[in-house]
């Protein structure tokens, strides 16, 4: 398959958007592809949950600068998967500073054919340079075009490096200028929901700002953006939705919980597809229907791994074994139907 990019987004937060993603980029790996994960969110949950505060702590520590002052050993151990400086805050930095263009990282490799870029809470400082810069592409300005672009030019020199065959990215629940600069670098947008008023009123938000960024970079930048310069196309392809069941509660009855799921497919037709409101049965636009797995959450993130891969000697026993086997179908139901639709839409 081609190189495709997927950024998956809320405007709503706490949908388990970061959990998805990170299960996702293990299932593609299981189904032999060569995964690169990239944390664009400046809350970093991605990284925290594909590496461990040892190996977080030496990606953030700047010992380059402390070695030159002489207040560290540069002797000091590490991990083997992670080193220092290499996150997307570390990439961006020349800009945001005036030195230079974006610096060359190397992602880690979490496991065999799985990559990260992580990401870092400095990554928060690029939000205000990236907003001012935003208007200056619509002129032509090369210096606003090489910022608007960073996310885009890191990631693809990071892919290009390891051969990946599926990019996916993580950012935060905000239509801020970080996520603008985010999405633009993707080809397809596949979106997590809860069936609740708070992400229908994120989706009504959510589509025609895309389709306004769409619009402003395709017609207003690209045209100017100098020959052999890389730039993305902004395509931002919806790939569906992802409806994340919660955790039925006696102060959220099953009714109000099927009103507002069946509201989704009708929001989603209008505010993010730009088209009519379809039949009351039509959710085709639904890739996946995934139960609450609140119960094997503890145990896969003690063990650092996909709750699908628990195993007996990760304390998963007895009834619980089937709940995984169950995840695992589930996950892979939903890694095979976002490439499938990839492909038809082009992507893939």
């Amino acid at each position: 398959m081609n190189r495709t990019s997927i950024a998956l987004f809320n405007n709503k937060g706490g949908v388990g958007k970061t959990t998805l993603t990170y299960h996702l980029a293990h299932m593609f790996r299981r189904l032999g592809l060569t995964v690169l994960a990239v944390d664009l969110d400046p809350q970093a949950n991605l990284t925290s949950m594909c590496l461990d505060e040892n190996e977080i702590e030496e990606l953030w520590d700047n010992k380059s600068e402390l070695i030159a002052q002489g207040a560290v050993s540069p002797a000091l151990p590490g991990t083997g998967r992670v080193r220092n400086g290499q996150t997307i805050a570390d990439a961006v930095r020349p800009i945001l500073e005036g030195t230079g263009d974006v610096a060359p990282i190397e992602p880690a490799e979490l496991q065999s054919g799985l990559w990260l870029l992580a990401g870092s809470l400095d990554l928060s400082r690029f939000e205000d340079k990236l907003s001012s810069e935003w208007f200056k592409t619509f002129a032509g300005d090369i210096a606003a075009i090489r910022t608007t672009t960073a996310f885009h030019r890191v990631v693809e020199q990071a892919a290009e490096g390891i051969g990946a065959d599926i990019v996916l990215i993580d950012v935060g629940p905000n239509l801020g200028a970080i996520n603008r600069a985010a999405l633009i670098a993707a080809d397809s947008v596949l979106m997590p929901l809860a069936a609740d008023l708070f992400s229908l009123k994120g989706l009504s938000n959510l589509g025609p700002t895309l389709r306004a960024w769409r619009r402003d970079w395709q017609q207003l930048v690209l045209p100017r953006v100098p020959v052999g310069f890389s730039a993305p196309r902004a395509e931002m392809r919806p790939l569906g939705y992802v409806i994340m069941q919660p955790e039925m509660r006696l102060d959220r009855p099953v009714k109000a919980y099927e009103r507002w799921l069946q509201r989704i497919p009708w929001v989603y037709s209008a505010a993010v597809l730009d088209e009519g409101t379809p039949k009351a049965d039509d959710d085709r636009n639904r890739t996946a229907t995934l139960r609450n797995y609140r119960s094997l959450m503890p145990l896969a993130h003690d063990a650092r791994k996909p709750m699908f891969d628990l195993k007996a000697a990760d304390g998963v026993l007895g009834s619980t074994q089937k709940y995984v086997q169950t995840c695992y179908r589930e996950f892979r139901g939903l890694a095979e139907g976002v490439l499938a639709r990839a492909e038809e839409l082009g992507g893939g």
